[in-house]
């Protein structure tokens, strides 16, 4: 496994300490045109510039001497930070993607590259990463890690997205391995351990993932057209996948010993690295992982909360029957409203995916659409992304667009659409990603534009108006004041009972935290026994740039109370609404923050008596 040779600091110290107190001594942190300009004038002997992480690691090296700052020192972090925007939500993102497998679905839009699990290109940025790692867990997890570590990032506070395929399609066996070797990174990581050389020597003597071994771009060259993406998937890893099962039986009986890359763990094992986890150095404070809504059930929500997770990425793409048929999804509407229900009942986040510009729609029914999302009780999704169809040269709906049946939006079209429909979201819901990281190159026709929400807020500012999301309030850098907020409620029913979003806002609405609170009907029998008689808090979110666990900072939303006090009001309506109980929905991590808090283990669950 290649990994970049460090800089020696010491070669560079002469530079790399000027560079150090240049940025000390600007009044304001330097833009990316201003920081570039800086390091400018201190080039590398052999030609280039030096690198925010050369600074970074310079820095931690050196702190407390020279006359730098002492490491402590948040604001040197700040201006030496690469991309702060990664963590400015207050968690450090780490997306991970599952290997090439067999997908339920035979959807039109969807790319067909068989390199990638199903929906995926192989030259987007997450999956560039996965396949470099093939689309190991363990691998995949640590060096996103270190790459968050070298470029100034905290790493003790992840939310950990599992993306690639139909999630619940794939065997248990690999599933629970998957999660359970991600816990593994999670903990060498935060202690200090690397064993990523002996993974990927485990890869190259034994996975046909390994890049030396990998047969899809001979597969792609010769590719029968007339074969379906699981028909191609299915023969080019059949020796992976009939060594995986036999290697699954084989280990269930004991004959023989694991390597890091088999793909079996127990139950057991995977309940092992949680309680670690509960107390690490590097803590999953969220997982997420992505599926189908006619793959959802009681058993299927009861199963994926075992595994930690404690958002589910689900895709709606559609509202309309007869859009969904058009373009061979699989399922109806009514089997996505039963899906966030059962969701919605066992206390996940929902975040929906959503597709304008389908086979079929029109920029009036899309708009129609968006407004059944959220005035539908059915829906109501906490997080969403909009993800405008593309055409891909691989997808089944290329044969639409070569008979005239379907084209792509304009960018006046795509722009009234989202205008309209961003304008109409309601506070409780973020909007997390507008148009899908899709290369141009890939886009046969239509948009190509990826900052698409910065050109639809433009239009609303033009009007006088703006997008009420989440993600258009949070404080993210903005120094706060707690004495300046007020606490807000935005009530609104659902399909299991009230919910209630309480958001702590500035005087212009903006969002330094919020809790999202679940009041059941009690028409609907419990989904197990943690949550008879209870109330559930879904997610409680303080805004602002990711600070270590225990840090304080003055200005800043996280660790000023903020958590408490909105756990503490929740109680309150709770027990004004009768309820018995209060559970939440909790993450590894974050399970020593909620017995602070009053509330004990359940099975799946934590719960505080009222």
């Amino acid at each position: 496994m290649q990994h970049k040779q460090a800089l020696d600091l010491q070669q560079h110290r002469d530079p790399l300490i000027a560079i150090l107190k240049a940025l000390i001594e600007a009044p304001q942190p330097l833009t990316d045109t201003q920081f570039n300009k800086l390091v400018r004038r201190y080039p590398l002997p052999e030609g280039g510039m030096y690198a925010r992480s050369h600074l970074v690691a310079a820095y931690r090296a050196w702190a407390g001497t020279n006359g730098l700052p002492t490491y402590s020192d948040e604001v040197m972090i700040e201006r030496l930070r690469a991309k702060p925007i990664r963590t400015a939500s207050g968690v450090t993102p780490v997306t991970v993607l599952t290997k090439p497998f067999p997908c339920p679905g035979t959807c039109i839009f969807c790319p067909n590259d068989v390199r990638m699990p199903k929906s995926y290109l192989s030259d987007e940025p997450g999956a560039q990463r996965a396949e470099q790692n093939a689309f190991d867990p363990y691998l995949q997890t640590y060096t996103r890690l270190l790459t968050y570590h070298h470029i100034g990032h905290p790493t003790d506070k992840i939310e950990i997205i599992v993306l690639g395929g139909t999630w619940s399609f794939y065997p248990e066996t690999y599933q629970i391995w998957f999660i359970k070797r991600i816990f593994d990174a999670l903990h060498d990581f935060g202690s200090g351990i690397d064993q990523r050389e002996a993974v990927w020597e485990a890869i190259h003597a034994q996975s046909q993932l390994h890049p030396d071994h990998n047969q899809t771009e001979a597969a792609i060259d010769g590719r029968d057209l007339a074969q379906s993406y699981n028909q191609v998937v299915q023969a080019i890893y059949a020796d992976e996948m009939y060594r995986s099962r036999e290697l699954v039986k084989e280990i269930a009986i004991g004959v023989r010993d694991r390597s890091p890359i088999d793909e079996f763990a127990t139950w057991d094992e995977l309940d092992a690295a949680h309680q670690e986890n509960e107390g690490a150095p590097c803590r999953s404070v969220g997982l997420v992982i992505e599926t189908r809504p006619d793959h959802i059930s009681p058993e299927e929500v009861l199963r994926i909360r075992r595994l930690g997770c404690t958002k589910v990425q689900i895709g709606f793409q559609s509202l309309n029957d007869r859009v969904l048929r058009m373009n061979k999804r699989g399922h109806t509407v009514a089997a996505t409203r039963r899906a966030v229900k059962w969701l919605r009942q066992a206390g996940f986040k929902i975040h929906a995916h959503w597709m304008p510009n389908l086979y079929g729609s029109s920029p009036e029914l899309d708009i129609a659409d968006y407004e059944t999302m959220f005035n539908d009780p059915d829906f109501c999704p906490d997080e969403l992304k909009v993800y405008p169809c593309s055409l891909i040269e691989s997808a089944e709906l290329m044969q639409r667009y070569q008979d005239g049946t379907w084209k792509p939006y304009t960018h006046d079209e795509l722009l009234y659409v989202l205008t309209e429909c961003f304008k109409r979201t309601p506070e409780y819901c973020r909007l997390t990603r507008v148009i899908r990281d899709i290369p141009s190159t890939d886009i046969v026709d239509g948009n190509q534009l990826t900052n698409f929400r910065q050109i639809v807020e433009d239009e609303l500012t033009k009007r006088g108006e703006r997008i009420p999301d989440i993600r258009a309030r949070e404080v993210r850098f903005t120094k706060v004041n707690a004495d300046d907020l007020r606490l807000d409620e935005v009530w609104y029913p659902t399909s299991a009972g009230d919910e209630v979003f309480l958001q702590f806002i500035t005087a212009d609405r903006g969002i330094a935290g919020f809790l999202r609170l679940s009041l059941p009907s009690g028409q609907d029998q419990a989904l197990c026994a943690d949550l008879e008689a209870a109330a559930i808090i879904r997610e409680v979110h303080v805004y602002g740039q990711s600070l270590g666990i225990g840090e304080r900072e003055q200005g800043r939303a996280q660790h000023a109370g903020l958590g408490t006090q909105l756990i503490e009001q929740a109680v309150q309506i709770a027990q004004t609404r009768g309820f018995k109980r209060l559970a939440v929905i909790s993450a590894i991590g974050t399970r020593a923050y909620y017995r602070k808090r009053g509330f004990d283990h359940g099975s799946l669950y934590q719960v505080r008596d009222l």
